[in-house]
């Protein structure tokens, strides 16, 4: 049986959309490996939903694999998610409260080392030639750590979200644990051997 059959509880393509097949959410800080977990889901054999209008550039030179309508969540544009059922999607840690109830999502969270990801941030805005000195790194990560203990806090009092933490870091370091452990909270149904092929030791730039 396909991969997305599995996702999709083994029914047809052309079947109506249920509940019952989950969204696969891939979440965290900006700059936290997201866009690297979503290219090593696709290539493991997972759909998922992009349009490819943020193209690939400097700082992300494998894509964003974006899809822009999830920037409207908190504008009320969620349609979009009975699309995404039996795919993996981004979607930044700030909208995740936003999903709409009624659908299964399994959110896979990134962690990154918090100077790194500030680090990656600077260099990023440096490329698009825009001020990155409003905030000290300080308090930046001050409010990112505070950010993040409210979404996890969050996602742990809702019953609808299941939620696997995976570290950037360690990705990096050693990929097979963390992509066994991705494989399993998804079902079991991706080939590892592609995935950890995605991980490139190359692109980990901004590293402490």
């Amino acid at each position: 049986m396909r991969l997305w059959q599995k996702l999709r509880g083994g029914r047809h393509q052309d079947s109506p959309p249920t509940p019952s097949r989950p969204v696969v959410v891939v979440s965290g800080l900006p700059r936290s490996g997201t866009s690297m977990m979503m290219k090593m889901l696709e290539a493991g054999g997972l759909p998922v939903l992009v349009d490819h209008l943020r193209q690939a550039d400097a700082d992300n030179p494998k894509g964003y694999y974006e899809f822009e309508r999830v920037k409207q969540l908190d504008k009320g544009d969620k349609a979009w998610v009975a699309e995404a059922q039996g795919k993996a999607v981004k979607v930044i840690s700030a909208l995740l409260e936003h999903l709409p109830p009624g659908y299964q999502y399994r959110v896979i969270f990134m962690h990154r080392a918090m100077e790194e990801v500030l680090a990656s941030q600077r260099k990023m805005l440096e490329h698009r030639g825009e001020a990155n000195n409003q905030v000290s790194d300080e308090e930046l990560a001050r409010l990112f750590e505070k950010h993040l203990a409210k979404v996890q806090g969050w996602l742990r009092s809702q019953p609808h979200f299941a939620v696997l933490d995976v570290n950037y870091n360690a990705m990096l370091a050693d990929p097979r644990p963390q992509i066994r452990a991705i494989n399993t909270f998804l079902g079991g149904i991706l080939d590892e051997e592609k995935m950890a092929a995605i991980v490139d030791p190359n692109l980990y730039r901004n590293r402490t």
